[in-house]
Parts: C-alpha cells; structure tokens; sequence
C-alpha cells in the first residue's frame, strides 16, 4: 500500500482512478482547484469504495486518513510545499504522485495559449519542484494523443513524430520534454529508457476516454457545452441538447465520418493502477505508453451504438469539417500490453451502456446534488 498524490482527482479520469487505486488498497491525498470539477464526485467515490472523505487545509493534515481531499492549486508552490511536509510530518509521506490537474479543452487552448501554458506546463514544474525537494520522484503523467497532430501511420506507435498542432498539445509535449529531461532521457527515441536520475516516470498517452462507472455514480461532467463528441451524444439522448453536429461526411473512412480509439474510462484507470504497479516494483526509469484499444470507430458508429444503449434516437445534423480534426487516429497499444500486461476489457457497447445510465442518472451532471 503506497501514500498517493492525485493532482485533478475530482476531474473525470481523475475520480474513476481515485476509485480504481482506492479499491487496490491505496491511500490518497487529491489535490484539487474544482475549476473544471466537482466534489459530489469525490463524496460518491468515497461512497462506492466503502470509506469516507476526510477535507483537510494542506498545512493542517493530520494523519493522513484512506482518502484526503485539500483544494488547492498546483501553481500554489507554498501550498504544494505544506501539502508534502505535512504528509511527512504525520509519518506517511507520499510516495508518488498521478498528475492529472490541467486545462484540456484544445479549442480554448487556441483562444488562452498562456493560460494553457501556465496551468499546464508551470503548473507541472512547480509541482515536480515540490517533488524533488520532498525526495518524492515517481511520477504517472496524464499526457495524450494529441502530440501525434495529423498521424504519418495508422495505428499509431510511440515512435511516432511528435508534431502537435494546438496549444493544447504544446503544452502536453513541453511537461513530455521536461520530464525527460528530469530522468535524464533527453532526446531518448525509445519509450523506455532507463532513468540516471533516480526519477521513476511513466508518461501515458491516452487517447479518447469515455463511458462512466457502471454504477452510475461517477461520470463525465464539462462544464458548458461539451468540446468532446461523447458527453454531446449522451446529453442529445437526454433532452438537454437538441442535436449533434457531426463535423464532415466526407473524410476517407468507411462512412466518411471520423474514426477515433473510445477507450472505457475504467480501462484507462485501471492502466494508471498498472502504470503505477509497474513503476514502484521497478528500477528507475522513463516509460512512454499509448493506452488505447486499438479499434477505431466512427461518429456514426458512437451514435448508433448510443442510439441502441439508451433506445432513443440521436437527431445529427452535418458541418463542414474544423480546421485541426484527423480522419483516422487509433493507438497501437502493443507496448502497454507487453510491459503493463494491461489490455482494454471494455467494448463501445458497453461504453454506451455505461455512460448513458451515468446520464440518465444525472442529467444535470453533479449539479444533481449527493444524491
């Protein structure tokens, strides 16, 4: 059992994780602003993994209970700074930290380039300041696909250039740069290198996370309109939009919509259980990996599968294309497999059927209140 720091842990990727690590017997202290987030989503994980949330100041944390919630900034070096002494003082000190706190809407990353950077990348170096003075150097990094830009090869390895095309992914390569710097890996063209540095880092690249967990506890909750395709279906089947626009019919895929790799939020946060498992069993080192599934499927395909899990139709209609969008963009996920033994479990089907009982569930998100 390790002593965790969850950066964005009440985000959505961030809470499915809290829960995953939770029920593997963790403990963890999440650190959260609630700019993009809710606390109702920490008080039910608490609630489905059989504890409590205990809210603490970072500079008042007593011994540290299962499940620590402090709200705070990663930009707030004092605060990461009592955050880690604190720990330590109560004789758990954290052992390692899942990086998830970011800004990630890429359209709003085009109109807030230096808010991007400064959340995003000085955020990053603050917290891993914190780190490295607190003698805390395992690190699992929420990173992403969209580094790959406009993809030379389908499925996509880690090899692959990196040639993001938003600010959004600059950020994400910039923290990818320096955390290879930190592990002594600079300019290291494989996806694992072993670390001169002591740093145990795993950079994972994921690609479209989505569904809920099946209770329909947890799910995906942006505030305004949604920037992903997923949330904007679900919130069509539930009367809170009227329509979806589907962006170009005409791209060289089998129905001429966009293809992307859905992966299973569940699957993604059971490979940051793995990433994790694998870094603190493991001699110091950089691990870059894809988690993906490997499948690719279209708009089309999303809304029919979403038309058959909640049995009400999905009204569309099409756009022309946005500037910035791929045709195709699917993982090669092979490496992930081979060094996490971690594979996706989880079929568009059951992404559907999951997301929408979340929906249904909660048609105003969180704003449903603790129900």
């Amino acid at each position: 059992m390790a002593q965790l720091l969850i950066t964005g842990g009440a985000g959505f990727i961030g809470s499915h994780t809290c829960l995953v690590l939770l029920e593997a017997g963790h403990q963890l202290l999440v650190l959260d602003d609630f700019s993009n987030s809710s606390a109702v989503a920490l008080k039910r994980v608490a609630e489905l993994a059989g504890t409590r949330l205990q809210r603490d100041q970072p500079t008042l944390i007593k011994a540290p209970d299962t499940f620590t919630l402090v709200e705070g900034d990663i930009r707030d070096a004092p605060c990461l700074d009592a955050l880690f002494a604190s720990a330590k003082a109560c004789g758990q000190p954290i052992d390692a930290v899942i990086h998830f706190a970011g800004l990630k809407a890429v359209g709003e990353s085009v109109q807030q380039p230096l808010r991007y950077w400064d959340v995003n990348v000085v955020g990053t170096q603050r917290l891993l300041s914190a780190m490295d003075q607190h003698n805390c150097r395992t690190m699992v990094f929420s990173s992403s696909a969209t580094l790959y830009g406009y993809p030379d090869q389908v499925p996509i390895p880690e090899t692959a250039p990196i040639q993001p095309i938003n600010p959004y992914g600059a950020s994400k390569h910039a923290v990818e740069e320096l955390l290879a710097d930190l592990a002594g890996c600079s300019g290291a063209a494989e996806p694992i290198q072993a670390s001169g540095a002591g740093w145990r880092i795993a950079r994972l690249r994921y690609f479209n996370p989505v569904g809920a967990h099946p209770s329909g506890r947890i799910g995906e909750d942006p505030n305004g309109i949604p920037n992903n395709l997923f949330p904007f279906i679900t919130q069509v089947a539930v009367g809170r939009r009227p329509e979806l626009t589907v962006f170009g019919d005409d791209w060289p895929t089998p129905d001429g919509t966009g293809v992307r790799d859905y992966i299973h939020v569940m699957d993604l946060a059971e490979g940051h259980r793995e990433a994790l498992h694998s870094l603190l069993s493991a001699d110091p080192q950089l691990l870059t990996l894809n988690l993906g599934s490997g499948q690719g499927a279209s708009v089309l395909d999303v809304v029919k599968a979403m038309e058959a899990a909640s049995q009400r139709a999905i009204p569309y209609r099409i756009a022309p294309r946005r500037p910035g969008d791929a045709a195709i963009t699917v993982a090669n996920p092979a490496l992930a497999a081979q060094q996490l033994h971690w594979r996706t479990q989880r079929s568009l089907a059951e992404i559907c059927r999951d997301g929408w009982a979340w929906q249904q569930a909660n048609p105003n998100g969180y704003g449903d209140g603790c129900r």
